[in-house]
């Protein structure tokens, strides 16, 4: 369904993003942000899905400033892989990058929405509090924290699960005490419960944390 795009960020910095167009006219744009494995099946296979939605889907290659191309799996390896990876990343870099995939969608003139999985997840939160976008939805985001007394420009709503052993309940808590304006949904599922390609995969999570997302960017995105 989609296919690989060349963006330039505002520094000059080119990289590629992965595309994807529904059918018929979108109803609006969603910039899809990667966890630690790059812009791969899975991260490919969630901006699919939002094209099947009537949106177009945007997974800009964050991690190309540091290697290009990264598309790993969820094994040990790849794991320590990704973390080096995005240990190498610089934030405003990043940020850059997230920016040029907003501004082609802007110029299409969509309402855009912004979802992020693991370290995207924070990027989305981040991502929501520094630019001009629609909506933002951030899955079990563990970066959080350094940013939650930002003040948020859009609407943003934030799935976690219970049993993540990464991300400990006391911080969801410090969010929900420093933006309780901010729906926060706890699954009774562990850390990437939304990718089906890991152990961690939880169905009934992933269904009823897609429904809520889906009714988010409904509302304020198409």
């Amino acid at each position: 369904m989609g296919k690989t795009l060349a963006l330039t960020a505002s520094d000059g910095h080119k990289f590629d993003a992965y595309r994807a167009d529904p059918k018929g006219k979108p109803k609006g744009g969603i910039i899809v942000i990667q966890e630690i494995f790059g812009v791969n099946a899975h991260i490919r296979e969630v901006a699919d899905s939002y094209a099947a939605e009537g949106y177009t889907a945007i997974a800009p290659a964050i991690f190309d400033r540091v290697e290009k191309g990264v598309d790993i799996g969820y094994d040990e390896k790849s794991r320590t892989k990704g973390r080096e990876v995005r240990a190498a990343c610089n934030l405003d870099n990043v940020l850059l990058d997230i920016a040029a995939a907003v501004g082609t969608l802007k110029t299409e003139g969509l309402k855009i929405g912004v979802v992020g999985y693991c370290w995207g997840g924070s990027l989305a939160w981040v991502t929501a509090c520094r630019f001009n976008v629609d909506a933002a939805v951030g899955y079990y985001g563990g970066q959080i924290i350094p940013h939650k007394d930002e003040k948020l420009k859009c609407p943003v709503m934030l799935h976690f699960g219970k049993k993540d052993a990464s991300i400990p309940m006391t911080d969801v808590d410090k969010i929900t005490e420093a933006h309780p304006e901010v729906p926060i949904y706890v699954y009774d599922a562990g850390h990437g419960f939304n990718c089906n390609h890991r152990p961690d995969y939880n169905e009934e999570a992933a269904r009823a944390a897609r429904k809520r997302t889906l009714n988010m960017f409904g509302k304020f995105v198409g």
